[in-house]
């Protein structure tokens, strides 16, 4: 008997099992218990030429159970912590950084400044194996190595401007298809969540039925942020220039707070710079500054909603093909 078939004849899990079964349109497994059992219980017709064997269910039973015990079982984060490192100089950074789940904090700097190199030792968990020698820290204690190098252990996820999707589905397709791997009660309602948060984030609307491929550079960062707020169970976004994505920005940030992530962004936008509880100066490779908004900066950041609004809306007009200077009294004036 092979070495894995203990694991599955003692009781398989539930939940999990099921939706590997329903995935894969496999057969109800019923009242058996073990998978030996189901399998021996089909008829043979099916056997031979239902395009499995034993062999080859068993391994896609055991590494998709695998692949979803960590997300399921993993302790909510409590607390990222980044230690601090050194300059392009080497001299030592000012500030050891603590961040909590529901937190937006933004990277200000020039470019070159090393706002990217400080969102990389975030994602790879730095452990002063990095040029800047910064050490990341998971509820206070170094992160496992599976942690750090598996893609299911992986506590961050990152967004960028630069996405495009080569998978040759619909847009439900692939959103039902995650929301089954990460085994969620009710994919079709996930679906349609997802979707919502989606269209509501992009330039202009699309649909369940809308193939990835043919979705704009903006749609595809619409779903891909929705995706990673609802469905995905990674605790940690990465944010780098979502301001160039063609989403909404604001809206974006609120869907992640509202779940309970901690977002990093780094920005050259004043709007975004100052949406989040604090901000991080970066210079020559270095975090030399760490500021929480004032009051008055809070006023002026609704300030520049405002005209944010405005510039969305002329923006918009010029797209429908309208003349502004067609019906000055709905002109903006800003």
């Amino acid at each position: 008997m092979n070495s894995h078939e203990p694991a599955l004849d003692v009781e398989l899990d539930e939940a999990r099992s099921a939706h590997f079964f329903r995935m894969n349109h496999l057969p109800s497994r019923g009242a058996h218990r073990s998978l030996r059992a189901w399998w021996e219980a089909q008829p043979w017709e099916y056997r031979t030429d239902g395009g499995w064997d034993y062999e080859r269910l068993r391994d896609g039973l055991l590494s998709f159970l695998a692949a979803t015990k960590g997300s399921a079982d993993r302790a909510p984060l409590r607390m990222l912590e980044i230690r601090r490192g050194r300059d392009k100089s080497g001299q030592p950074e000012k500030f050891d950084l603590v961040l909590r789940p529901g937190e937006v904090v933004c990277l200000v700097g020039p470019t070159g400044a090393g706002k990217s190199r400080l969102l990389a030792d975030i994602e790879c968990l730095a452990q002063g194996d990095t040029p800047t020698g910064r050490v990341v820290l998971i509820d206070g204690e170094r992160p496992q190595p599976e942690t750090r190098f598996t893609g299911d252990g992986q506590i961050v996820a990152q967004i960028t401007q630069n996405m495009n999707f080569v998978m040759d589905l619909t847009v439900a397709e692939f959103l039902k298809l995650h929301a089954e791997s990460r085994a969620i009660a009710s994919p079709d309602s996930a679906v349609r969540s997802v979707l919502e948060a989606a269209v509501s984030m992009a330039g202009e609307p699309f649909g369940p039925s809308t193939p990835l491929t043919q979705l704009s550079g903006g749609q595809s960062r619409a779903l891909m942020i929705a995706d990673a707020a609802f469905l995905s169970p990674k605790p940690v976004i990465l944010i780098d220039e979502i301001e160039n994505a063609g989403v909404d920005r604001t809206r974006a940030l609120e869907f992640f707070v509202d779940q309970g992530k901690i977002v990093l962004l780094s920005t050259h936008d004043p709007l975004l710079a100052l949406s989040g509880v604090r901000r991080l100066v970066i210079r020559h490779g270095a975090v030399q500054e760490v500021i929480e908004p004032s009051a008055t900066e809070k006023a002026l950041r609704q300030r520049l909603a405002g005209i944010d609004r405005q510039l969305s809306a002329l923006r918009e007009r010029l797209r429908s093909g309208e003349r502004l200077d067609s019906d000055p009294a709905t002109t903006p004036a800003l």
